[in-house]
């Protein structure tokens, strides 16, 4: 355990001030993302140096198609999250307890040293959501920073300010996504609230802090037209040219019954995303996911599922053109 930044203690309780939901915790409780206890009045991260899951994965799979393309990171992540996403892909981590799921402690130096032994340029706080282990998660990209290595959140941006303004001075690139344009889809299916989300984005975007977004596309929910063009139109114009993904949802956890997303949908999806946008992808499926420059239509990053092959950008500009192109190369 490590006690917690960002809270501020009660009478006889304490309040977390890490997240959006600023939870009021009782002696011997926890917040709602099940991670964060209040003992005798103080608030502690029962996460803390401990990982459920440690393995190399290439960028593309965060996924992070702009950012250092061919690179691998170390990925970790703990159990928790502050959602409650009905589909939720992870939830056997996300939904855990930690005072039940026994695992072996990895401090940041072990982290940053796997990090190096494996060659990768990179540490990507993934799996579960990263905000709930923010204490390590801090700790690691410091030290990470100082070794020359750079660090990824791949987040659902669900955070405060104050302490997401901490974190963007050692973050290097993040992922997060933006699962509707609609604040009622953000309670009935994730718990939570929309505004914050698109704040965090404005943050990122102000810190300078390199960032792609995605958004799970699941038939019924966040499908239509007017949903897409209202996310994709939202992007443009208050984050300006970013990279987006649209991925393809699978039946999962307490959405078994939702059949997965039409491929006809998710070819929508990129059309009109791509009236607003100059990159737009498209995940879990079966089609190219190449990148071919948006003024000349040089082949700029050849992608054969996650691994990269050909890269033509030098200078961050296409080698055919020159033109611009927008990433971390």
């Amino acid at each position: 355990m490590k006690e917690a930044l960002f809270y501020k203690k009660l009478k006889n309780k304490v309040q977390c001030n890490l997240c959006p939901h600023n939870c009021v915790i009782e002696e011997d409780k926890l917040g709602k993302c099940g991670v964060r206890k209040n003992i005798e009045r103080k608030l502690f991260s029962l996460v803390y140096n401990k990982p459920v899951a440690i393995q190399v994965d290439p960028l593309t799979k965060k996924p992070l198609y702009h950012f250092l393309p061919g690179g691998n990171a170390l990925s970790i992540g703990t159990v928790g999250c502050n959602f409650f996403c009905l589909g939720c892909q992870n939830w056997n981590i996300a939904r855990a307890n930690p005072e039940k799921f026994q695992v072996n402690e990895v401090n940041a130096e072990q982290i940053v040293k796997l990090a190096k032994e494996n060659k990768c340029e990179s540490i990507a706080f993934t799996y579960n959501e990263p905000t709930c282990y923010y204490e390590y998660m801090l700790d690691i990209a410091k030290l990470a920073k100082k070794k020359g290595i750079k660090n990824i959140i791949v987040s659902n941006g669900y955070i405060n300010e104050e302490p997401l303004k901490e974190l963007c001075k050692y973050i290097d690139a993040a992922n997060i996504d933006l699962k509707a344009m609609d604040n009622k889809f953000y309670e009935k299916f994730c718990g939570a609230r929309l505004s914050p989300v698109l704040n965090c984005l404005k943050i990122l975007k102000k810190e300078k802090v390199y960032f792609e977004v995605t958004n799970l596309i699941i038939p019924g929910l966040n499908d239509k037209s007017k949903d897409v063009e209202r996310l994709a139109k939202w992007v443009s114009e208050n984050l300006g040219d970013v990279v987006l993904h649209f991925s393809r949802f699978f039946p999962m956890y307490r959405l078994e019954d939702v059949k997965e997303t039409p491929i006809k949908t998710m070819e929508m999806a990129k059309k009109i995303g791509d009236k607003y946008l100059s990159y737009v992808y498209l995940g879990n499926i079966n089609s190219e996911s190449n990148t071919y420059c948006r003024k000349c239509n040089k082949l700029l990053i050849e992608r054969k599922g996650y691994f990269v092959g050909r890269i033509n950008i030098k200078n961050s500009k296409c080698t055919g053109c020159g033109e611009k192109i927008i990433g971390v190369f």
